[in-house]
């Protein structure tokens, strides 16, 4: 791989890459103009939900609750004095209590979208601000504990939910439990991204779940002989290590969960966690303690998530099981009594492996689906879960955070409905005697800083980062992810020596991972910027820009996770983006990734390609227009906005021998049209490799455009042959003032 931090950062100019590579055709006018597309006015949807859902201090507890009636629909009229909240069965005098509704759009009644027109081009994903955000979900499917059976299942249901019940203002992360932090996890709303994740969704040979939900009952002609103490033994022994190989995966299950519920913390409103595992158990025969492993990883994640305003759905993915003899059973040489025995024990594991499940849910106050065969009915519950909670604080005693023979005390809570007639409430049961102010974090090591920046689910934001993608393709080298890393100098804290330079530290790490969560390619170093004050300013203006290549040996879907560390200050900063690097070698019509550059329109329409004046060192961005190169592309109203791409294997035509193509470009903002311009023949020209074209063009930004978020889609189209052959590509970028 090859590392660079811009050679323009030692003349402090922005750096500029990538139009030289992908050469622009003179455009010729007139120009495509959106100075008549009006953008619709950006709809941001109100969150009226309380930014920290739960609070435990010395002077508040705060907790959200779902109360429902006997057929199970939600009550949402209840009155303060309806109610009655108790700490330790001792009534609290409630200071605070509100209805929070949030109830999607779609159950408000606005018809759904409709049915996208397969043969039309796909549109473009539409980029989620955070205010946009209406829940937050993470699916977990525990790979490490799920049967061979389990699996389609559970593969079917996560492509059902995408298709059908995930809506535009979903966050959505599906986390593998057994493929480590790699797995392609960040929340997006982007569904390229979750199909990608929900085809890894696969069984795990390595873990505690077999082919079927259970296994079958076989014959111990050893036992039934000799019936010997001895073959008693080896059989308890054996049954001693699959519970420790349970236990270990178990465990391993739910330090999964733990990173994951992490992340949610940093995240403001209630989130919800769906786990699908076929369970485990929390007492082992003869256990009446309980297994204290499992159950201390239990005790630890539920405290968490109750502190991370985090919901816990658990789902049991085996259905309806006839826990009775099956046909894969062989109890021939078995007595009736050793029958009823196997029997009783595959009913016993099947009831205690789903404890575990229960005592998730029921801590955090989610559900738990199990014995149902219709998973995404299931799913639809769990949403509709979402859709509203009642909001509940109170002052506690002084007493509550006293600790009681040194240790820490764990307080229940509960909520008791004073309204006549038959409700039923769920909601976190309790939390120990210890404020969130007397959570004390371990101090972390620049290292450990760093590395949960660059891991965590959600990037970290005390140094502002872009990152940019992507895909391309070369003769000599192949496949490649090409990656543009924007800093922003004015969060680095630069310190002036005496010899006049001003000098800050930073470290750098960067991951590229595959699809099965293991890294493909990484680098890591510290380097020190030196930068004379009097050139200071205009890197803050600037900013500065890495520029990264990644050689891809094989398709599939890829994610690039970067973090940056001021020595100084220690602020950290993360940043992530998927990108799908298809297989060019099946001969299918593609698209390299987007290059995108802003230059003035006057400059555009002397018809001076931008690689000119690259080549000349004038670089119009480092000065006037900042923030207009790839790796930022903020641009103003009235600019020219570039851009170049790539296009493989175009098929050509029998007569002339050359390619049929035709190209359009469409602009999009919070994922509606604003404007379609005409389809244009391409011309190739005097290019030699017809299997790896190149292509651009620009279009003037109209200065009736309001500021905010875009999205620029390219659409090529291979008239070549009788069947057309349609590819896409986009990129985003922002109007600014």
């Amino acid at each position: 791989m090859r590392r660079s931090l811009t050679a323009l950062l030692l003349c402090f100019q922005l750096l500029s890459i990538g139009f030289a590579q992908l050469p622009l055709p003179s455009p010729s006018p007139p120009q495509t103009k959106l100075e008549s597309q009006k953008p619709s006015p950006s709809k941001i949807p109100e969150r009226n939900d309380d930014l920290d859902v739960v609070k435990i201090t010395t002077n508040l507890v705060q907790v959200d609750a779902v109360v429902t009636d006997r057929s199970g629909r939600r009550i949402t009229d209840l009155r303060p004095d309806e109610v009655d909240m108790l700490e330790d069965g001792k009534s609290q005098k409630i200071t605070n209590f509100s209805y929070i509704n949030l109830e999607s759009r779609l159950a408000e009644g606005t018809s759904p979208p409709p049915k996208a027109d397969k043969n039309a081009p796909p549109l473009p994903p539409a980029r989620i601000r955070l205010e946009q955000v209406r829940r937050t979900m993470a699916l977990v499917v525990d790979d490490l504990g799920i049967s061979f059976e389990s699996a389609y299942q559970v593969r079917r249901t996560l492509k059902k939910f995408v298709d059908e019940q995930m809506q535009s203002d979903d966050l959505v992360a599906i986390i593998r439990t057994g493929a480590g932090v790699g797995a392609l996890q960040q929340f997006t709303s982007d569904k390229r991204q979750l199909y990608a994740a929900i085809e890894k969704v696969k069984w795990n040979p390595t873990g505690r779940g077999g082919i079927a939900a259970f296994a079958p009952i076989q014959s111990n002609p050893l036992i039934r002989a000799t019936g010997s103490e001895l073959s008693q033994r080896e059989t308890t022994g054996e049954d001693d290590l699959n519970q420790f190989r349970e236990d270990i995966f178990a465990v391993g299950t739910l330090g999964a969960l733990n990173y994951v519920v992490r992340g949610l913390r940093e995240l403001p409103g209630r989130k919800s966690v769906v786990l699908f595992s076929e369970g485990f158990r929390l007492f082992s025969a003869g256990d009446q303690f309980g297994n204290a492993r499992i159950i201390a990883a239990l005790r630890h994640l539920t405290d968490l998530a109750n502190r991370a305003s985090v919901v816990i759905y658990s789902m049991d993915p085996r259905g309806l099981q006839p826990l009775g003899l099956t046909a894969a059973d062989s109890v021939g040489n078995m007595s009736p009594t050793q029958v009823d025995q196997e029997l009783s024990n595959r009913r016993n594991a099947f009831l205690d492996s789903q404890s575990g499940l229960d005592y998730l849910s029921q801590r955090t106050g989610g559900l738990t689906i199990k014995n149902n065969n219709d998973l995404l009915g299931g799913m639809k519950r769990i949403i509709a879960d979402q859709e509203g909670y009642y909001l509940i604080g109170y002052r506690p005693d002084d007493s509550t955070f006293d600790r009681v023979n040194g240790r820490t005390k764990f307080h229940n809570i509960s909520l008791k409905i004073k309204r006549t007639g038959k409700y039923n409430v769920r909601m976190r049961n309790g939390f120990y005697g210890v404020s969130d102010e007397g959570v004390t974090a371990i101090t972390a090591t620049p290292q450990m800083q760093i590395y949960r920046a660059l891991m965590s689910p959600f990037g970290a934001s005390g140094i502002h980062l872009r990152l940019t993608s992507l895909f391309a393709n070369s003769a000599k080298r192949g496949s490649a992810m090409h990656s543009l890393l924007h800093v922003d100098a004015r969060d680095i804290d630069f310190k002036e020596g005496p010899d006049g330079l001003c000098k800050a530290v930073i470290d750098i790490l960067a991951l590229a991972f595959g699809d099965n969560g293991q890294v493909i390619e990484q680098f890591s170093y510290t380097q020190t910027l030196q930068i004379p004050k009097q050139n200071l300013t205009k890197l803050m203006n600037n900013g500065f820009t890495y520029n990264m290549t990644f050689p891809i040996k094989k398709p599939g879907a890829y994610q690039l996770r970067t973090a940056l560390r001021d020595h100084s200050s220690e602020r950290v900063g993360s940043a992530t983006q998927f990108i799908e690097v298809p297989d060019v070698k099946k001969n299918k019509l593609l698209l390299s990734g987007l290059l995108m550059k802003g230059v003035p329109i006057e400059t555009y329409l002397k018809g001076t390609s931008m690689s000119t004046e690259e080549q000349n060192g004038n670089d119009i961005s480092a000065d006037a227009l900042p923030n207009s190169s790839p790796a930022v592309r903020q641009f103003r109203t009235g600019m020219a906005m570039l851009y170049g791409f790539s296009i493989y294997n175009a098929q050509l035509d029998k007569v002339t021998g050359k390619p049929n193509l035709k190209t359009q470009v469409r602009v999009f903002r919070n994922g509606e049209q604003l404007f379609s311009g005409n389809e244009l023949p391409y011309d190739p020209k005097d290019q030699l490799d017809l299997k790896r074209l190149t292509a651009g063009g620009g279009i003037q930004l109209g200065t009736a455009m309001s500021p905010g978020e875009y999205v620029l889609q390219i659409i090529v189209t291979d008239i070549a042959k009788e069947k057309p052959r349609v590819a896409t590509q986009w990129m985003d970028f922002e109007i600014v003032k």
